[in-house]
């Protein structure tokens, strides 16, 4: 062998003689079944070949991958294994010259079938397949940097080597050798299971893919996860697509998700399982590309994973749907459920890998779909679900989202249809907004601190994190205040609350007095604290008595924390008298009586009064002493009833044509009788509060006489109605342009008619002609 390599190496041009000589000798050995000298032939083409590496080597490698090939069509699993490790040889060594003529589909097709071997004996059939990955590993180590060779990342070689790598990584057959005895333990220490093999063999085609490669290499994936039902476990392809995110170069992850986002599109009509395995995927896959991004197309990743949960939404609710191969499938109502958790789970976590602008498009983006009760007269029950569903997706992307200006975090387009959830008879809806709203006031992680509600006797032991409240936050409670005010107010009065939803009150009211209050909104708050209290105690409202007590005991857990915030001994000291009576007296007009598992509640609520409850005015008096506006301490809080109400609650289209039709009436040129403008006095103000029920009588009176007249008068009348406003507009709009047009600037001054004289007409400026280069 010595004298052999020493020729071959001082006589390169005799390389191909010697590789053919050899190439003949073992065809002659195969056949003749003379395995020894078949090995022997290998041994010494190996050698050569490993020692050879010169320019004239190419010639030879022709005869070496001949007998490679012979070694591999042979049905003997040792011959086989013997070719597979001279090829993996072969593969490891670097040629200085590229190969014009080499084709490696033959060994693709070979080593891919050697991967699903159904040997009889376990052990060689184990031995065939690993030999049969490390063949493939060695063709991709060959090709994959030549540009001369085959394309390895063609559909063709992929749609061959990727499956059956997945066959061998995933648990079945094979299972044995991934558990070994403990007599064959000691041994496994040395040796590779197939699977561990194949992972790794894997990885390192994955991390040779370039950017164009990358769908050619997971399509496979998808189609092998879809033949054999792999969605449905979830943990196989949760795994695959976890080696598949770490091995590609992270800013090709992206181009991952939008492929498993175009199969959940394609599979929407199969079954909720492999629905909810494909977005299981995309969860584990998202929070991987949390490093890079999830790509230029942010808000296409949310469209389709919205369109998904409104898909469910639909199936859930129909009960079935048509399946293009089966006909019509019948729904599982918890399989659906699990589906529409899975998506809304997944929503956070893209959301999570995103910087705080995009998150705040995204909210923006996911408010825009759902249907606000204002706009959409009746509401179905699809509306109604969609709109639990889409709320809480609001809420995982909201979770730990930290901004630190209020108004580009709550802009108006977003909070106002927020808050007009909040007014919904669905106690769940109103549940969800209350946890957004609190989830994106809390900015300083204090949140858990307020997570039930009851009366701290020193706050100083909550460790609480507070910051002097910004300019910005100042502009945003301008803005906004009496907008959360309303909402926290109609909120206790819902019957529908319950402990969860006072227990949110309670952390909203505390999160707004620890981020965005000044002294402003401390009175305020104080005042809407009083104004609750006074809520629990009304007669015309037909709260229950849990409520009434919730209510009570809401506004002293609040008032109790205030009054430690503002830091004023009088102010502390009342509160802590009335609530000492309370425990005394009546206890269950305290959280702790109330907020619990079994509340204590009296069958019947005496009206408390007296030392039980807050004063207004004594309130009034201890903060004045302290420099506050005791003016404004003084006036009760009442909050102002928008056309939001209205919206909120409406029913009927019939309302909706009633609310058009009197702004119409209003805006009538019939009503020329003008009512003077109302002196407002503390005198009216106090009638307005008391005749509010007689003054709503009228009102709903005149309402239906408007709509009865568009309902009932014929055609004729309510086109002469309408004509008359149309003529007045145009009279109107006559005078103005008579008014405003003017002659136009002529370029001589003025504009001469002929003998000399000047013209007196003025054009209007919309009958000018003006020359085509003027016009812009």
């Amino acid at each position: 062998m010595e004298k052999l390599t020493f020729y071959a190496l001082s006589a390169p041009e005799k390389l191909d003689r010697i590789g053919a000589y050899l190439s003949e000798r073992l065809s002659r050995d195969v056949a003749r079944h003379r395995y020894g000298y078949v090995c022997i032939a290998m041994e010494a083409l190996d050698q050569l070949l490993m020692a050879c590496h010169c320019q004239s080597i190419n010639l030879f490698v022709e005869s070496f991958l001949k007998m490679v090939r012979k070694l591999l069509e042979s049905d003997k699993p040792n011959l086989q294994i013997l070719g597979t490790n001279s090829f993996v040889k072969f593969a490891n060594i670097e040629e200085d010259t590229p190969s014009y003529h080499r084709s490696y589909d033959f060994f693709v097709s070979r080593f891919s079938e050697m991967c699903h071997s159904s040997f009889e004996d376990p052990d060689f059939r184990i031995k065939i397949r690993m030999a049969g990955i490390k063949g493939l590993q060695g063709v991709v180590r060959k090709t994959v940097n030549d540009e001369l060779q085959a394309n390895i990342w063609d559909p063709q070689h992929m749609d061959k080597i990727v499956p059956s790598l997945l066959f061998n990584l995933q648990p079945g057959e094979g299972t044995e050798s991934r558990s070994p005895s403990p007599l064959q333990a000691s041994e496994g220490k040395e040796k590779e299971s197939p699977a561990e093999l194949t992972e790794r063999c894997f990885r390192e085609l994955l991390g040779r893919a370039a950017y164009g490669n990358i769908k050619n290499a997971v399509t496979p994936v998808l189609m092998h996860l879809d033949n054999h039902s792999l969605w449905e476990g979830k943990t196989f392809a949760v795994r695959c697509f976890k080696i598949i995110m770490y091995s590609i170069q992270s800013q090709h992850s992206h181009l991952v998700i939008q492929q498993l986002l175009g199969h959940l599109d394609a599979n929407s009509k199969t079954s909720a399982t492999v629905r909810a395995g494909i977005v299981e995927v995309l969860l584990e896959a998202a929070a991987i590309a949390a490093s890079g991004s999830v790509g230029p197309t942010v808000l296409e990743v949310f469209n389709t994973l919205l369109r998904q949960l409104k898909l469910s939404v639909d199936y859930e609710l129909t009960g079935s749907y048509d399946c293009t191969t089966m006909g019509t499938k019948t729904i599982k109502e918890h399989e659906e459920r699990q589906l529409q958790e899975a998506v809304i789970m997944t929503i956070g976590s893209f959301a999570n890998t995103l910087p705080t602008y995009q998150r705040s498009e995204v909210m923006l983006f996911i408010m825009g779909k759902i249907p606000i009760p204002g706009m959409h007269p009746t509401l179905s029950e699809a509306d109604r679900l969609i709109q639990l569903m889409l709320l809480k997706s609001l809420r995982q992307v909201t979770t730990g989202f930290q901004s630190t200006n209020m108004l580009t975090a709550l802009p108006s387009s977003f909070l106002d249809p927020l808050l007009s959830f909040a007014l919904l008879e669905d106690a769940h809806i109103r549940l969800l907004v209350l946890e957004i709203l609190v989830s994106l006031i809390d900015r300083h992680d204090n949140l858990p601190k307020f997570s039930t509600i009851s009366i701290i006797s020193d706050i100083s032991v909550l460790k609480l994190k507070m910051e002097k409240c910004s300019r910005q936050d100042n502009l945003f409670m301008k803005k906004h205040a009496q907008q959360l005010y309303r909402h926290i107010y109609l909120s206790c009065k819902e019957q529908s609350s319950m402990q969860p939803h006072f227990e949110m009150l309670y952390t909203l009211l505390a999160l707004i007095s620890m981020e965005l209050a000044n002294e402003e909104v401390v009175v305020d708050l104080i005042r809407l604290a009083l104004a609750l209290q006074d809520l629990a105690l009304a007669s015309e409202e037909t709260l229950p008595v849990y409520n009434r007590c919730a209510v009570h005991a809401l506004s002293a857990a609040y008032l109790n924390l205030i009054c430690q915030l503002t830091t004023v001994p009088t102010f502390c000291q009342h509160v802590h008298e009335v609530i000492e009576v309370r425990q005394k007296d009546c206890p269950f007009l305290l959280p702790e009586d109330i907020f619990i598992e079994d509340p204590k509640i009296p069958e019947v609520l005496e009206k408390p009064e007296g030392e039980v409850l807050f004063q207004q005015a004594k309130v009034t008096e201890v903060l004045g002493g302290s420099g506050f506006n005791t003016e404004r301490l003084a006036t009760p809080y009442i909050p102002q009833f928008t056309d939001e109400d209205r919206l909120s609650k409406r029913k009927s289209i019939g309302e909706t044509i009633s609310l058009q039709v009197e702004v119409e009436s209003r805006n009538s040129p019939e009503k020329e009788e003008r009512t003077p403008a109302e002196e407002i006095t503390f005198e009216a103000l106090k009638n307005a509060i008391v005749d509010t029920v007689g003054m709503e009588e009228q009102e709903r009176e005149r309402r239906r006489q408007v709509v009865e007249k568009f309902q009932k008068a014929p055609f004729e009348e309510i086109a002469a109605h309408c004509g008359a406003r149309a003529t007045m507009l145009q009279s109107k709009l006559s005078q103005i342009f008579e008014i405003t047009i003017r002659p136009p600037p002529s370029p001589s001054g003025t504009i001469t008619a002929g003998y000399g004289q000047t013209q007196s007409r003025s054009v209007p400026v919309y009958e000018m002609k003006f020359p085509d280069l003027c016009v812009y």
